[in-house]
């Protein structure tokens, strides 16, 4: 049984241009082919999907979108709180809010034990409508590394997003066990938060470390992912030839050599930045610890060194970092392709096809995702309105007339929730100390009566 959709016009993400009246032709989850709308036969040997006053192109997809976190405020609810098997649950739903965004794919890079790819199996096994999902474990991390939050008397919890390891055998010996739970790709954890007296981000890993770690991954045909913030974990992970940086803040040019030399892709993930600038109010302890002037100095240098990359043609594949309270599930995924054009110089089309065939690029293999092409899987979203004019409108949930997974127009509600009940357990009765001097501070202010 053929489907045809039918479209206004169509974007292939091969191509910068839309084309006017195509037809897919999809036999059972591929693609087929793509005809003119006018050689359609009449009547079609199939359904046919009438999408003709739609901008039709690929399925987006988000390689930063963390399942297992749950739209977490601190740090302790995503670690500690939800016991897994409610994770994997909590994931599923999120995952299919993802999806009725128009993203028909994503990256769940660092998990809590092996919950994204739990949801990952269900999804491809048919249980469950949900994007298609290229699923890592626990970041592994050193004692500098992103995950490892907690004091060392109290260390990294089983249930944790990082593995902390203590050595290069250990950090070997965690890449072939995640390998063997059946991971897609395996993340580091290449810096944190420790700073220099001079203000640069320290690497979690030597160089010669990270090119160990690095080199075992991919020996055992996984991808490799990496968090790298800092200079020098970024020159680390372009060295030893990471698929997927994150981030890349504070690139420096030896840096972005190393990344053109071996064409490693950079996921800027600014999102998470842009929407904590603009969206923390003055009670959120975010403010209150500095931590937006943090984010703003990032925000400026990373789109300085982002454009360098752009311009040395770096491919960019898009994400959010969704999962945390700032950047929650099916919210604001495609205002990542909306920075690309405001900050990084895109065109929409190029912002466009970094969020789509270039996405794939860091994707499973298999799942042949990203452009509308014969013998592409039938991943497809219909807009009303133009993102090559303005990709804000993918923003607009209004707008998306439909979502098409593997040849199926998938049916899909955005359901409301009780998020004391799902992610926001740690107890924080208050947001500050109140000395007397503090008091008598936020009675002059107004704040307190």
């Amino acid at each position: 049984m053929k489907t045809y959709i039918k479209c206004g016009r169509l974007f292939s993400a091969r191509e910068d241009t839309a084309e006017a009246q195509r037809t897919i032709v999809i036999e059972d989850d591929t693609i087929a082919s793509v005809i003119p709308t006018a050689s359609l036969p009449s009547p079609a040997d199939g359904t046919a999907l009438d999408y003709a006053d739609c901008f039709v192109m690929p399925g987006l997809i988000d390689v930063h979108t963390h399942l297992a976190y749950g739209n977490a405020k601190t740090e302790e609810d995503i670690d500690i709180y939800a016991p897994l098997e409610f994770r994997a649950v909590r994931a599923l739903f999120f995952a299919q809010q993802v999806l009725a965004a128009g993203y028909t794919s994503i990256g769940a890079p660092g998990s809590s034990g092996f919950v994204s790819s739990a949801v990952r199996d269900a999804v491809d096994a048919g249980l469950f409508d949900g994007p298609r999902i290229t699923a890592a474990g626990p970041y592994i991390t050193s004692r500098q590394g992103l995950t490892d939050w907690y004091p060392t008397w109290i260390g990294a919890p089983s249930t944790s997003i990082g593995r902390l390891v203590h050595s290069r055998d250990e950090a070997i010996e965690e890449i072939r066990r995640q390998v063997k739970d059946r991971v897609d790709s395996v993340k580091l954890a290449l810096d944190g938060i420790q700073l220099r007296p001079n203000g640069e981000i320290v690497a979690a890993f030597t160089e010669e470390e990270t090119a160990a770690m690095v080199t075992e991954i991919h020996r055992l045909g996984k991808i490799t992912i990496a968090h790298a913030r800092g200079r020098e974990a970024s020159l680390y992970a372009a060295k030893a030839g990471v698929d997927l940086i994150f981030h890349c803040s504070y690139l420096d040019e030896e840096g972005l050599d190393w990344i053109v030399r071996n064409d490693c892709k950079i996921s800027p993930t600014l999102t998470l930045l842009k929407n904590s600038i603009d969206f923390a109010q003055a009670s959120d302890p975010f403010i209150r610890r500095g931590r937006a002037d943090v984010y703003k100095r990032e925000f400026d240098a990373a789109v300085k060194s982002l454009n360098r990359a752009r311009e040395a043609g770096v491919k960019m594949p898009t994400g959010t970092d969704t999962g945390f309270a700032v950047t929650p599930y099916g919210e604001w995924h495609a205002r990542e392709i909306a920075i690309y054009t405001e900050y990084l110089g895109f065109t929409p089309a190029e912002a466009l096809r970094s969020a789509t065939i270039d996405s794939a690029l860091v994707g499973r293999p298999s799942d042949k995702v990203g452009a509308i092409a014969a013998g592409m899987k039938a991943d497809v979203i219909a807009v009303r309105g133009n993102p090559l004019d303005d990709p804000k409108v993918l923003l607009d949930r209004s707008r998306l007339a439909a979502v098409i997974l593997g040849g199926r127009k998938v049916e899909s509600e955005q359901r409301s929730f009780d998020p004391r009940r799902v992610s926001d357990f740690a107890l924080s009765s208050w947001n500050d100390v109140y000395t007397r001097a503090r008091v008598k501070e936020l009675t002059e202010a107004g704040a307190i009566r």
